[in-house]
């Protein structure tokens, strides 16, 4: 019985669980076969949202995308933002070495809070953020009451 020796690669391990993972969700799989590839991962834009005792605020980061190519929707209790960002057009005298963006139509869907007013749902994009204020109604927000001692 003969033994070898193989060196540990933990990196090259962790991508192949993301690809063994993506394949189970659907996505396409990357394969490097040791070297990197260039390929247009799917896009979708990353998101942060917060709360204070007036409103939710979705900030959606949309960069290099014109506000004519975003779209924003509510329906059913939930709020869709969809576009697409368009890759640039090659150019004869350039040559790609690494193409990490994803580019491509995206959509992202957020389901509203029970306390959202989703008829006064307000949203404002500027240098490539998108921000969508959705205000608490007024039945939600907390009230103080006076307690009068007998």
């Amino acid at each position: 019985m003969q033994k070898t020796l193989t060196r540990w690669e933990p990196l090259r391990e962790m991508e192949e669980f993301q690809n063994r993972l993506s394949t189970l969700f659907g996505r396409p799989q990357r394969r490097g076969n040791g070297r990197e590839e260039i390929t247009l991962p799917e896009w979708t834009p990353l998101a942060d949202i917060t709360e204070d005792e007036k409103e939710y605020l979705i900030k959606a980061e949309l960069p290099e995308i014109k506000k004519e190519d975003v779209k924003v929707t509510v329906e059913n209790g939930v709020l869709t933002i969809s576009g697409e960002r368009k890759f640039e057009k090659e150019e004869k005298n350039k040559k790609y070495h690494r193409v990490e963006r994803g580019y491509g139509t995206f959509m992202r869907s957020f389901t509203l809070p029970d306390d959202a007013d989703a008829n006064k749902i307000k949203a404002e994009f500027k240098n490539g953020l998108l921000k969508m204020h959705l205000p608490k109604s007024e039945h939600a927000k907390p009230k103080q009451i006076e307690v009068n001692v007998a």
